[in-house]
């Protein structure tokens, strides 16, 4: 780091001089404009003007008629969460249909990416979604209002004794990867683009934070995806008192995601703390459960996933309020 001293010029005016090999670097000429940000921390952030709005990152790969489906669909989420607003595919030849099927796949998954160029041998896929549309915390609202009513729907059809409910849940766990990959691609880009994060209102510690909250309601969502494929093993199998035990434990679950979500956007350090107390009481209540699963025979593996994803459930749910008592400690 260089040090350099501050000087008054004119009486008033407090001038500091720019390194040298900066300027030529950036080719900046005499009466250019410069950019100055305050950054929280009281650092002073110096950016020339010319390049004070988001650069569009490119991401390209080369495909032929080997590149697999999979693969390449993989990449494509990858070059998309990590922040790549334009990726380009590339063939010598014409476009093998497989590749075609996976950029397509692609767009109609993930919330922002279209098509804008298409050739025989050619395809460009940008981004159009303004990260300033779809904010963090509105997307962490939809996450969570997707993965309450999925684990709600999977109890239900175990209930009702319905397979296509069940089966339905399965299906939906899509809805809450597509928000999460959006959430990580627009947390990846305000970690390489300060204007934004101004634009936004929102400083690296409140991205981070939402990341996390996606992420880990994510995962709650993988386990509700779950619960539907073993609720379908046992559907109409369980007597009513074990029913009715699962359904139990499914709404302490339940109650303290909700009590989660609720302790952050109130920003109550004591409802947070208290809902972590609760995830002990779902804990031995799972325990109960399985422990009467033994008795079922065949039945009991199923059971004991079910119980286990209302535990884990309830147990990140329970990492979502650390969280919040964490950033509410920042914040304050």
């Amino acid at each position: 780091m260089e040090i350099r001293k501050v000087q008054i010029t004119g009486g008033s005016s407090y001038v500091i001089t720019l390194p040298k090999e900066w300027i030529k670097s950036l080719n900046i000429k005499k009466n250019d404009s410069l950019g100055l940000l305050v950054q929280n921390d009281g650092t002073l952030l110096v950016t020339p003007d010319k390049i004070m709005e988001k650069k569009r990152k490119i991401k390209e790969y080369t495909v032929d008629s080997s590149t697999d489906k999979t693969f390449l669909f993989r990449l494509l989420v990858g070059a998309y969460v990590m922040g790549y607003s334009d990726i380009a595919i590339r063939s010598k030849d014409t476009m093998p249909p497989q590749v075609r099927e996976a950029i397509r796949m692609f767009t109609q998954i993930a919330i922002g990416p279209e098509i804008v160029d298409e050739e025989p041998n050619l395809f460009v896929v940008k981004d159009l979604l303004s990260p300033m549309e779809m904010p963090f915390e509105k997307t962490v609202k939809r996450m969570y209002s997707l993965v309450e009513s999925m684990h709600k729907d999977a109890i239900k059809s175990l209930k009702n004794n319905n397979k296509e409910l069940a089966e339905n849940v399965i299906s939906r766990d899509f809805e809450v990867d597509r928000l999460y990959w959006l959430a990580t691609h627009q947390y990846n880009v305000i970690l390489t683009d300060i204007m934004l994060s101004k634009k936004m209102g929102l400083s690296q510690e409140d991205a981070s934070y939402y990341f996390l909250i996606s992420r880990i309601l994510e995962r709650i969502g993988d386990h509700a995806s779950i619960l539907g494929e073993n609720i379908l093993k046992v559907i109409g199998k369980l007597n009513q008192d074990m029913v009715k035990d699962i359904e139990s434990a499914s709404l302490l679950s339940l109650e303290i995601l909700s009590k989660s979500l609720e302790s952050h956007f109130k920003k109550d350090i004591k409802k947070a703390n208290e809902n972590i107390d609760a995830v002990d009481k779902l804990i031995e209540k799972c325990e109960k459960i399985n422990n009467k699963a033994l008795n079922l025979g065949i039945d009991a593996v199923p059971v004991v996933y079910i119980v286990e994803s209302i535990r884990r459930t309830g147990e990140y749910s329970g990492d979502i309020s650390e969280h919040a008592i964490n950033y509410l400690i920042l914040k304050n």
